[in-house]
Parts: C-alpha cells; sequence; structure tokens
C-alpha cells in the first residue's frame, strides 16, 4: 500500500461572487455550434495534453492506493499506483450518484438541477435530460485554445434515440472524434446466454461455452472457432475453455465440431452481449457518421481493448505541437459483470472461467478482475501513449516531465452494492447521495503537478467532480473560466491544488443529486426489486435483470405468490410494496426517488424524495421527504453516513445547529440558482427571438420529435412549445439565478 501524505493549510478566503451578467448575442449563437467560439492570447508554447479516463462504478471503497479495498482481495492496480506516486491523489472528491449526471456535468460544468441530466439515461429519457447541443463543452471551451478532442468508449451523456442529432451526438456536442458504443440504455447490453446461437437462452450465463469441468451438460473441452468472415480454428483445451477463448477471439464457438466449410446456420454473429459484442459507433471531424455490424472486428473486441486501441490510434496521429484532450471513458465495472479476456500473468483470472456471472457471491470476485484488467490496460494506453515506458523487468515507469501531457483518472460514481468493500456500506452504495454512492477515487499526474514527495501528494480538501470542468480549462491557460462561458457553471479552480503543496481548501461546501430524468407526459421507470430492496434507477426490464432484479413496472410478468401483476405493471415502489402485502407477501425497502446531499467539512445534510401510494385509492400518490443529519469524516478511520447514525432534531449540539441550518440554507440557496424560465429552451435564461429561431430548427421536417424545445414534455417539437415561447417573450431570469449563487454572508 502506498504511504499516505495528507496536505493541509489555512483556509482561503471565499470566493468572490458569481459573474451576474451574460455575454452578447454573438457569443450566445457561438453556444449553439459544435466547435464554440472562445477565444484568447496564443500561448508561446503548446499547453499540456490532456488524458482523462473514466472508470465507471468504481468508488473509492476499491482502491488501495487510497488506502481501501477491504481487509483481504482488494484489485491490483499497478499502473494507477505507478501514476500515484509521481502525482496527487484527491482522496475527498465527490461525483454524483449515478454515471450521466456525473459525466453531464464534468463536460459543462454545471450540476444536474441546471441541465436536468439527474439520473443514468435510457432509451426513454427525452433530449430535455441530455447535455444539451447549446451547453458549453469541454471540447467546445478548449476549441479556442487550440485544442483537437477525442471521446472515446463510454459516451451516456446523451442517447440518440430521442435526440435530434441521432448517431452524431458525439460531433454535436464539440467532440471532434469519437468511437464508441451509444448503446439503448447507455451501458453494456445484456449477456447472450445462448453463447450466439449455441443453446436456448439461459444456458450460458457468462456468455460463452464453459469447460466440462464446469458444466457437464453443456459444456465443451473440444470446438470449432469461427470468425464472422468464416474462417475457423479448432481449438481444444480441458484447462482453459476453448469458449471463452473463442469469445476473447472475437468468434463463436461450435462446441464438440469440427471446422466445416461454410459457418453454421445456427451460430449468430448478430446479438450483442455485455462488454465483448458491441454496438460501434464512429463520429469524425467532418461530421460524418459510421455504425459497424456487429460482424465487424472492431464491434467484437472487449470494451477496455477496443477504447485504449483506438485512444493510442487517435493520439499518434495527432499532429507535432497541436494539443490534444483524450477521454477515454471505461465501461468494464459495470453490469454486467463479467470475466475479462485470459491474461496469463494473472492466476486468477485463468481460474475464473468457472464462475457464474448472475450469482451475486461472484460480483465482487468479477469486479476485481475487471478492474484489474481495466488497469493493464489504462499501463498499455500509457505507454502507447508516449506518456509512459515500461522498464525490463515489466514494471510501468512514469514520470510526469516525460511528456507534455496530464493524466487525469476518476470514478465515475461509487460502486455498486454487490462490489462494495469494507468498511463502506453496501446498502447505500451507487444511485443513492450517500459516502459510499458518491465518494470516489481521483488522480491527477503530470508536468504541472509541482511538490512532489517520494510517495505522492495527497489532498484532503473537498472536491467535486464538477470542478474538473475548471481544471480542463486552467489547464488549456483559461484563468477564469465562469468569464469564457455564458451559463451560470458550478466548478471551482483545481489548478492551485497541483501547484502548490500549501494550498488551502477553495470549496467550502459540497453537493451531489440523484433522481429520474424527464420522460413524455410524466413517465417514468419502472420499479425493479433487487433483492430485499425496490428501486426505480433501472432504465428497463433489461438493465434491471442484470442487476438480478426483478421487473414491476410496464411490461413486468412478476407476481406475488400466485397473483401475477396488474397489466401495465406499477408506476412507483410504494404500489409494488401494497401489492405484495396485499397477497401476504413480506414487502420490501423502497430507495428514495431522489436523493440530494450537501455537506461542509464536518457535518452532511441529506434530503430523500419518495412517492408514498394510497392502499385504498393505489392511483393516489404523496411526496414525502425524509431529512438526515451526519457527523462524517474522510480521516482514517472514515466516519460514514450509515443507517442508524443520523443526528436526531433536538439533540444537536451549538455547533451542530449551526452546521445544519447553514447546510439547509445552502441547499435552498442552490436550488434558487437554477429558477424555472419557461420559454427557454437554449438555456441562456432570456426568452427571446433566438428562442423562436432556435425552436424552428427543431420543429421542422425531419424532425419535430423530442428536442430541447419540447417545452412541454410530450415527445413532441411542436407549435405548442411554440406557442410556449411566444407567451413568454422578454422574460429574463439571469438576475434571480446570478444572485442565488452568491456567498450567503453576502446576500
Amino acid at each position: 500500500m502506498i504511504g499516505l501524505k495528507t496536505v493541509s493549510a489555512e483556509p482561503l478566503a471565499p470566493r468572490a461572487g458569481w459573474r451576474t451578467g451574460l455575454a452578447g448575442s454573438v457569443l450566445a449563437l457561438c453556444l449553439a455550434l459544435t466547435s464554440g467560439c472562445y477565444h484568447d492570447s496564443p500561448e508561446a508554447t503548446a499547453p499540456p495534453n490532456i488524458l482523462f479516463v473514466i472508470m465507471d462504478d468504481v468508488g473509492i471503497d476499491q482502491m488501495s492506493l487510497f488506502g481501501f479495498g477491504g481487509l483481504v482481495g482488494a484489485p491490483a492496480t499497478p499502473s494507477m499506483d505507478a501514476l500515484a506516486l509521481a502525482g496527487v491523489r484527491f482522496d475527498n472528491a465527490w461525483s454524483m450518484p449515478a454515471c450521466s449526471p456525473t459525466r453531464a456535468m464534468m463536460f459543462e460544468g454545471r450540476f444536474p438541477l441546471r441541465s436536468q441530466v439527474k439520473g443514468a439515461l435510457g432509451g426513454n429519457d427525452l433530449a430535455n435530460s441530455m447535455v444539451s447541443p447549446f451547453a458549453t463543452t469541454v471540447p467546445k471551451l478548449l476549441a479556442g485554445k487550440g485544442y483537437e478532442s477525442a471521446l472515446i468508449g463510454k459516451f451516456h451523456i446523451a442517447l440518440q434515440g430521442n435526440n435530434p442529432a441521432g448517431d452524431g451526438v458525439a460531433h454535436a456536442l464539440g467532440f471532434d472524434y469519437f468511437a464508441g458504443w451509444l448503446d439503448e440504455t447507455g451501458d453494456p447490453a445484456s449477456i447472450d446466454t445462448t453463447a450466439g446461437g449455441v443453446a436456448s437462452e439461459g444456458t450460458y450465463m457468462c456468455g460463452f461455452v464453459p469447460g466440462l469441468i464446469s458444466d457437464r451438460a453443456n459444456g465443451a473441452d473440444f470446438g470449432a472457432c469461427y470468425q464472422p468472415d468464416g474462417s475457423c480454428t479448432e481449438l481444444a483445451s480441458a484447462q482453459q475453455p476453448p469458449g471463452r477463448t473463442c469469445r476473447d477471439q472475437g468468434g463463436l464457438l461450435d462446441p464438440n465440431q469440427l471446422c466445416a466449410s461454410t459457418v453454421p446456420g445456427h451460430l449468430n454473429f448478430s446479438k450483442m452481449s455485455g462488454h465483448f459484442v458491441s454496438p460501434v459507433v464512429y463520429n469524425r471531424p467532418d461530421g460524418s457518421v459510421e455504425r459497424l455490424p456487429m460482424t465487424d472486428p472492431r464491434a467484437r473486441r472487449f470494451r477496455p481493448t477496443f477504447a485504449v486501441d483506438e485512444a493510442i490510434s487517435w493520439i499518434t496521429a495527432r499532429p507535432a505541437g497541436k494539443p490534444w484532450m483524450a477521454t477515454v471513458s471505461f465501461a468494464a465495472a459495470h453490469t454486467p459483470l463479467m470475466q475479462p479476456p485470459v491474461d496469463t500473468s494473472s492466476p486468477a483470472t485463468v481460474a475464473s472461467s468457472g464462475l457464474d456471472c448472475t450469482e451475486v457471491v461472484a460480483q465482487r470476485e468479477l469486479s476485481n478482475l475487471v478492474i484489474e484488467s481495466m488497469d493493464r490496460e489504462i499501463g498499455r494506453l500509457l505507454v502507447g501513449a508516449g506518456v509512459a515506458r515500461r522498464a525490463t523487468d515489466g514494471t510501468l515507469v512514469y514520470t510526469p516531465e516525460g511528456a507534455n501531457t496530464m493524466v487525469i483518472i476518476v470514478g465515475d460514481n461509487g460502486s455498486l452494492g454487490t462490489t462494495v468493500k469494507p468498511p463502506f456500506d453496501v446498502s447505500r452504495a451507487k444511485g443513492t447521495a450517500y459516502q459510499t454512492g458518491v465518494w470516489v477515487p481521483l488522480l491527477v499526474a503530470g508536468p504541472l503537478v509541482k511538490g512532489l514527495v517520494p510517495e505522492g501528494r495527497v489532498v484532503s480538501s473537498m472536491v467535486n467532480l464538477v470542478d474538473l470542468y475548471a481544471l480542463f480549462a486552467e489547464i488549456a491557460g483559461i484563468t477564469d473560466v465562469q468569464a469564457a462561458v455564458a451559463q451560470q457553471i458550478d466548478a471551482q479552480p483545481m489548478l492551485a491544488y497541483l501547484s502548490d503543496p500549501a494550498q488551502g481548501p477553495i470549496r467550502e461546501w459540497n453537493y451531489t443529486e440523484v433522481g429520474l430524468n424527464l420522460q413524455a407526459n410524466g413517465a417514468l421507470n419502472g420499479p425493479c426489486l433487487i433483492g430485499a430492496s425496490c428501486t426505480q434507477i433501472p432504465v428497463s426490464p433489461s438493465v434491471c435483470a442484470d442487476n438480478n432484479g426483478t421487473w414491476w413496472g410496464q411490461g413486468s410478468v412478476a407476481q406475488a405468490g400466485s397473483a401475477p401483476a396488474p397489466a401495465g405493471g406499477f408506476k412507483y415502489c410504494s404500489q409494488v410494496n401494497n401489492f405484495l402485502a396485499a397477497n401476504g407477501q413480506d414487502t420490501v425497502g423502497v430507495q428514495p426517488l431522489t436523493s440530494v446531499a450537501v455537506r461542509d467539512t464536518r457535518y452532511k445534510l441529506v434530503e430523500n424524495g419518495f412517492k408514498d401510494c394510497n392502499t385504498a385509492s393505489p392511483q393516489t400518490c404523496v411526496d414525502r421527504t425524509e431529512i438526515e443529519f451526519y457527523a462524517i469524516s474522510t480521516s482514517r478511520p472514515v466516519v460514514l453516513d450509515k443507517a442508524g447514525t443520523s443526528l436526531a432534531p433536538g439533540t444537536l449540539t451549538p455547533e451542530q445547529q449551526s452546521s445544519f441550518d447553514g447546510l439547509t440554507a445552502r441547499l435552498a440557496a442552490i436550488r434558487a440558482s437554477a429558477p424555472a424560465c419557461p420559454g427557454d429552451g437554449n438555456g441562456d435564461l432570456v426568452v427571446n427571438a433566438r428562442d423562436l429561431a432556435d425552436w424552428q430548427s427543431f420543429a421542422r421536417p425531419p424532425w419535430g420529435r423530442s428536442s430541447v424545445y419540447d417545452l412541454n414534455l410530450d415527445g413532441l417539437t411542436d407549435g405548442f412549445d411554440q406557442a410556449l415561447v411566444v407567451s413568454n417573450l422578454g422574460r429574463d431570469c439571469r438576475t434571480h439565478s446570478a444572485v442565488a449563487m452568491r456567498p450567503l454572508a453576502s446576500r
């Protein structure tokens, strides 16, 4: 374990105010353009490149380099360990509780209550809950400093189905290049349990034909491995299942058969399967879009391997002297968890073929294997991009001055409950605003890091992943990011932590939230029962099933005892509980529909929102809010906001009461800073003639469906939305927003 050294100093003065004015019409128009329009004076030397790595569902609890990982069995991360020795670990960083809200705010610098990206995006979510084409995204902002930007891997800040840009959505948000996955749900597909048509659904739970030692009835130690082009190789092994070897190569195994002159008709290369067969989409600088068929070898590569291959190819093709930002966005630690490709240097990986990917007891081991595999790919990325090298013994050698590249690695939210490591709380993990759900690893290394010590530096001041938006700007030489962006941002500066080891805390408070995204006519994700808990985070029946859950929403076939769910399923978890109780079944815990938290240095306020439905009148539902208040600490040993530790009203000390009152006021101020602005679709908080022109651009054929100008949220951009713009012409919401976000003491 790497030694921890905490950097602390006297706090800085609070940040002075917020910018209240907005730029003129020229800059406002630029927000609608892919490339953006912000320009600054050229630097004498090129600013550093930026290599930004996002890990999916990896909370700080997984990471031994942050002092966690459990008593035994933490995943080995030698590549990230090497970076930590030459960089800065931020060990008090908050994300949002789910991936899409975190990723959206990192790329547009705004909390979810402004962007409306409040939960993990799904196929039913409207464009109103996706990153807007009018947002000044990081690639738009950095384009003014000469940067080229690529995003490779998982996207999930917008989906093509309800978006006017379709498969070109990454280009529409400012990325010069995109190579990755625009899945229907934004996350990997379910595992193909037929292994490509070899057997019936539910036969092969990890997506490949196992060996006979694991499955005497359906396994095989010999078979013909076919590729989509018709080529075939005969594989045999009793140690490593040929089915897994074939899967790793992008093929399908016909078990216990010799190669034939033609591909057997029952083999199906068109089926998606978790992290190994994925719909790959390319967005290129000229705006062209390419979607690969499932038979393309690139669509049949393990996702982390694909992402690193594509990133290395793009980075090494950049012209000398032109700065770039490459985001490598992994999805591999996300469900459905599967065995990564066999790595002979990892005995645990080799021995994992017999695991059942649906069993909860296997989730932690599979998670470890995937994180270790991802760490190996990160090492390969650093070497391939020219940022690091390998020593003669194969270890990674990284020195900040070795390349003009800043490296940032982050987890996008807390770990999934089934994979959480002690002492963290498995019941308050990903999807919740509790510490286990939002406390994530953040690692920064590169030539701008000063004051290094042999074990690397640790910054324990509060940061929020929204602050990365400011850090990207600062690295590029934009010193006042709010002055460069017309819309209100929430990012605080971060570069000072890297350049000054004595830098004191910049952020006085932190914030996180999760909720449900906007869907047409008030629809929302259906209830999903996972274990003894009901949640409405999963966006579809398949995602619910991938998390070992039972779907009780639209199309449910669940039942309580002998009573099947009613036609149409249920809208809320509380309705499911009413049904269970009425049919003699035990009720389950209900996860909140919305969860918000705000904290200071010692205390944390959590607000959870529920919908309670009447048992006598099931369609009569009322809102209920629960307020919790915790003492927390990120110092070791940590103090977490576990169940039963909330401080009760009426028992608070004067210090605690003062903190409670301050956090309550802070939460109110944050909410007031995002006022409703009817008629405003482009996010500039002014309703004017530009809104009419922008509405027309989305309403005209061939679109007319979901867009940011679907103001009445019915899934259409039509005359009803135009009428809302017209009725609100002249509305100006800017002043209220700016006043609300001033420091409390100055108001």
